[in-house]
């Protein structure tokens, strides 16, 4: 007779890592919105992006000497180099000249239909079907923008500057494209943090008027700078990186929906954004939209 002496299993121990890093990463990227706004009150566009990649190419080259990961090939560097200039530098510039006249919250829900661009990508160059469902999601994530632009502007047209964001999105949705061939030598932190520094020498032009810029700026402005360069840019990376080392990425990539409506309670309490029940109404249809293109993919990938 059995006394139950058998060990039991002791009960898994909660890994707090990855969550910590997935709320580093979501209100780290979430917070460049409302911080880049506020840093454009002192600093131009290219200059606020070069100044902001100059101080997170810091740590990140500091950070490669400690890890002395493997030299990237020749080919490599060409790529690392490419997702420098089109994914974080244009991309930065862009989205910075876009908020010019685009509140934080708004331009963040616009960023948010990249995964829809880089579906559309994936369907003229690698052959994948885009069905019904996956075109209806489309029109509604694309339906939501529109709304979200009209809510954004006082003369209830379309701002030039919403344009400047899509083209941001358009930068961002072939980052996958880019970098994934990176992956198999090399992990996310340091092709992160090789992009970062490509990043800071393509902006190198916009330095010395940000040095200028700089003195001249006000104290919040300032803050805003060096706030972008080091939480939105080099921590929040490598958030990520931890994250998706941890969770699936497909599981991993669903958490980032959390950041246009983080990014909306942030321009708030920041900078007194107040965003319409309109651009709210067409934030969660843009949100809706890149869901249900998720879903369509992905059932028809498995299917």
């Amino acid at each position: 007779m059995s006394l139950g002496t058998e060990a039991l299993p002791l009960p898994r121990k909660f890994d707090w890592i990855p969550i910590l890093a997935l709320a580093v990463t979501v209100v780290g990227w979430a917070s460049a919105f409302p911080a880049i706004r506020a840093g454009l009150t002192a600093f131009g566009p290219l200059e606020l992006g070069s100044l902001r990649f100059a101080i997170a190419a810091l740590p990140c080259a500091l950070l490669l000497a400690i890890m002395r990961p493997a030299l990237p090939t020749w080919r490599e560097f060409l790529r690392l180099a490419l997702r420098g200039l089109v994914c974080v530098s244009v991309y930065t510039v862009a989205l910075n000249i876009g908020e010019q006249t685009v509140s934080s919250g708004a331009a963040s829900f616009i960023v948010n239909v990249s995964p829809i661009l880089t579906a559309i990508w994936a369907m003229l160059l690698l052959g994948e079907r885009f069905g019904t469902v996956a075109w209806l999601g489309t029109a509604l994530s694309f339906t939501g923008v529109t709304l979200v632009a009209l809510s954004d502007s006082e003369s209830f047209k379309f701002d030039a500057g919403v344009l400047f964001i899509l083209a941001a999105a358009l930068c961002t949705s072939v980052d996958a494209v880019i970098q994934k061939p990176l992956f198999k030598r090399h992990n996310g932190l340091t092709v992160a943090c090789w992009s970062m520094i490509f990043a800071a020498l393509f902006l190198t032009p916009g330095l010395p008027g940000a040095f200028r810029q700089f003195a001249a700026a006000d104290g919040e402005a300032r803050f805003a700078a060096l706030y972008l360069g080091t939480v939105p840019s080099f921590v929040a990376y490598c958030g990520w990186s931890v994250t998706v080392s941890r969770f699936p990425a497909a599981r991993a990539a669903n958490f980032l929906y959390c950041i246009p409506p983080t990014a909306t309670l942030m321009g708030f309490l920041w900078l007194d954004e107040i965003p319409a029940l309109l651009g709210i109404a067409g934030g969660v249809l843009a949100l809706v939209g890149v869901a249900v293109v998720n879903m369509a993919l992905r059932r028809r990938r498995t299917s």
